[in-house]
């Protein structure tokens, strides 16, 4: 007799334990991410192996990775799997960097007393890299 760790869960299981509709499970199966086990009566049987990538998806997808991208996260030829993941991890990299910057803005912002923030010079310097392009007027302010 199998335990309860070892015995396939049925769609509705693995749905409900994740959090997710049942027709997304479906829908990657569809496009090739999961390929659970069918009984006798070709109901889906998701076994931890199964769980484990729905696991993968869902972290993934949370990082920002496309389906595609996903498809090549979990199939065995490994230098498109590295091609894909340096890709990833460079946009990763980019997307940090942003958010960083973000961050300090909206941290000047809250401490800064300035009416409207957009004139406070402090609160510029941390758009200096998107002004770049943008150069100061002749009588010494930015243009809009």
């Amino acid at each position: 007799m199998k335990s309860n760790a070892e015995r396939p869960f049925s769609v509705g299981e693995v749905a409900e334990r994740f959090s997710l509709p049942t027709n997304v499970l479906r829908h990657w199966e569809s496009v090739g991410l999961l390929s659970p086990a069918r009984d006798s009566s070709d109901r889906r049987r998701y076994s931890r192996d199964d769980a484990v990538r729905v696991a993968v998806i869902l972290r993934s997808k949370a990082a920002g990775m496309s389906l595609d991208q996903i498809a090549h996260l979990l199939e065995r030829d490994m230098a498109g799997r590295h091609r894909v993941l340096q890709t990833h991890i460079d946009d990763l990299d980019r997307r940090m960097e942003e958010m960083r910057r973000s961050k300090a803005m909206a941290e000047h912002a809250l401490r800064c007393s300035a009416h409207d923030i957009s004139t406070c010079p402090r609160f510029r310097a941390e758009l200096s890299d998107l002004l770049a392009e943008f150069p100061e007027g002749r009588d010494g302010s930015e243009r809009a």
